[in-house]
């Protein structure tokens, strides 16, 4: 879809800003290839709540994925009462409370460490249980995102299991990957061997976690549904992956107005009616810079302008940018990609409304117009 279709239908006046707004038409396109991946390797691709949770959607997503993924007790409700299929949970730590809830409704649970399995081993459950392992080998570079750095708080060294009877454990998860390919699956998969392939031929299942980039244009899906196959065939097992970006990658938008336009410094700035501080966090979190349709990096184009959020943070600055045309108030523009970690991480800080959520239906041209959120949404948060 070319970014003058796009622009159409973000400008529509029916549509408020800030919004998001969802293409379903481009969630399609993903929901296909995920689809292929999983005839052609006969692995089994499910949901992950953290990163994208839009269920209004649901109804689509759940054609096609065999389930969710839950990273809590409320995401595992929402899974349940919203999508269907398959229900797994992996967190951090659990509470008794939760994981007595969990244990008769979930299908996989996955512990993050030894101690907390033997803690709640022996209760009644109907939920297969599975460990997290650390392979101790990650590509991630940027230290806050990378599971397996020194010091991490994910997963069970191979170390750990040495002696250790695992009857009750019936599958292993690990999750070591951020926004990558095929290649780099497949260099932690000969770590993962390696250290626990004497484990996996005790194993029914295995996870492969999320960050799996598999809906990019030049992910190597051949090489995907290979590996998947080889970890199915050498250990008997049934594999999952479980991506929340590559669902929604490259589906969503998030419209927003400008309010005001002034200089500081000499330097020309715009304030937008979002946040980078409570709308887009991985823009100050990571650092993640955002795409906005028709504009440029600083000095590309005539004007250079930064953009700037509504709150009080000084630090909440999306980023530099050049344009054709100078910035207008009451302008529009449409930054890219804002659909996966976007909704489920916006804030009400400074009591800033939340974007409203739309659904576009390319087949009908028409703009569903899901959700706004008001005082109530900032007040009903706090006590």
């Amino acid at each position: 879809m070319s970014h003058s279709e796009i622009t159409e239908i973000c400008y529509r006046s029916e549509l408020p800003t800030p919004s998001h707004i969802l293409h379903r038409g481009l969630l399609e396109r993903n929901l296909n290839i995920l689809n292929d991946v999983q005839k052609r390797s006969g692995g089994n691709i499910i949901l992950a709540l953290k990163g994208f949770a839009t269920h209004s959607t649901f109804d689509q997503i759940s054609k096609v994925l065999k389930g969710t993924t839950a990273s809590s007790l409320n995401e595992a409700k929402l899974g349940i009462e919203e999508f269907g299929g398959e229900i797994h949970v992996y967190c951090v730590a659990y509470k008794q409370a939760e994981i007595e809830w969990l244990s008769s409704r979930a299908h996989h649970i996955s512990f993050n460490s030894l101690t907390q399995w033997q803690q709640y081993k022996d209760l009644p459950h109907s939920a297969s249980y599975g460990l997290r392992i650390n392979p101790e080998y990650s590509e991630v570079e940027t230290a806050i995102y990378n599971p397996c750095r020194v010091g991490t708080r994910f997963g069970v060294t191979a170390d750990m299991l040495e002696n250790v009877d695992l009857t009750g454990i019936d599958g292993l998860h690990f999750h070591t990957m951020c926004e990558q390919g095929a290649d780099t699956l497949a260099r932690t998969l000969e770590h993962v061997e390696k250290k626990f392939g004497k484990y996996l031929h005790q194993m029914k299942w295995l996870n492969m976690g999320g960050g799996h980039h598999i809906t990019r244009p030049d992910y190597d899906t051949d090489l995907l549904a290979k590996l998947i196959k080889h970890m199915r065939e050498t250990y008997n097992l049934t594999v999952y992956l479980e991506p929340g970006e590559a669902v929604a990658l490259n589906t969503g938008f998030l419209v927003t107005t400008v309010l005001d336009r002034f200089q500081s410094g000499g330097q020309e700035v715009a304030i937008l009616d979002t946040s980078a501080s409570a709308h887009m966090p991985d823009v100050l979190e990571m650092p993640y810079r955002p795409e906005i349709i028709d504009a440029s990096e600083p000095k590309e184009k005539p004007h250079t302008i930064t953009l700037g959020g509504l709150t009080c943070l000084a630090g909440d600055i999306i980023g530099d940018y050049s344009f054709d045309q100078n910035l207008e108030i009451g302008d529009r523009l449409i930054f890219t990609d804002m659909a996966h970690y976007s909704m489920v991480k916006n804030t009400t800080f400074n009591g800033i409304n939340l974007p409203s959520i739309a659904n576009y239906d390319p087949e009908t041209d028409t703009i569903q117009h899901v959700k706004d959120f008001g005082y109530e949404s900032y007040r009903d948060r706090l006590s």
